[in-house]
């Protein structure tokens, strides 16, 4: 297991251009609902492109619905994280969209399934993550992959807080790379924004309809 220390979240992140490096890894993968993507998101990819030729974003909770505890659809999910990255690295990003599936091996044989449609057998692959709290287990189901692990996400965040007072209407520049904050400007603007913001003070998670 690799491990590495990430600063406090910051704006500046510290990049190789050289893409003709030999890089640890063919494929990182890197697993998470990104709603929204944030600052601490942005400097696990940063790291994941400086030991991996490609990251694969596992965008869970892919289905085609929405509610306030997953607001944002998986192309809004794409366009927002894309916006945050030049041209040469979206090129090295790629995705795949999972669905919530409540059942352990049944999630895990299809993240495996997904990832392997992007794939080769010989390719060299690994996961990067933090384990932050108990709802990070799902780490520990690919033990096949090595594991690229994050110490110390000083500054980090989980999504929830700022998804709640986004709903509050405010909007947490601090947290939030570049295109994030643009995109998030701009969704505020929309009648599904204001359908969510009720849901929210309303204590409704149903899906909006």
């Amino acid at each position: 297991m690799s491990h590495f220390q990430l600063a406090g979240a910051t704006h500046e992140f510290i990049k190789n251009d050289d893409l003709a490096m030999n890089y640890k890894f063919d494929y990182l993968v890197f697993i998470g609902r990104f709603q929204p993507f944030h600052l601490a998101h942005m400097q696990t990819i940063h790291i994941a492109l400086q030991q991996s030729h490609y990251v694969i974003l596992a965008l869970g909770s892919a289905q085609n619905e929405r509610n306030i505890k997953n607001p944002f659809t998986a192309e809004e999910r794409i366009q927002m994280i894309l916006s945050n990255f030049s041209e040469a690295d979206q090129q090295r990003i790629k995705f795949v969209p999972v669905i919530d599936v409540y059942n352990d091996e049944k999630w895990q044989k299809l993240v495996k399934s997904l990832v392997a449609e992007i794939t080769q057998p010989e390719d060299r692959i690994g996961l990067i993550g933090h384990f932050k709290d108990h709802t990070s287990y799902y780490l520990k189901f690919f033990p096949e992959w090595e594991m690229v692990e994050l110490d110390s996400l000083q500054g980090s965040m989980s999504a929830t807080p700022v998804r709640e007072a986004y709903y509050r209407g405010d909007i947490m520049e601090s947290a939030f790379p570049l295109g994030t904050s643009e995109f998030l400007h701009k969704f505020k603007e929309t009648g599904t924004y204001l359908q969510l913001q009720h849901k929210f003070l309303t204590h409704d998670k149903s899906n909006l309809s």
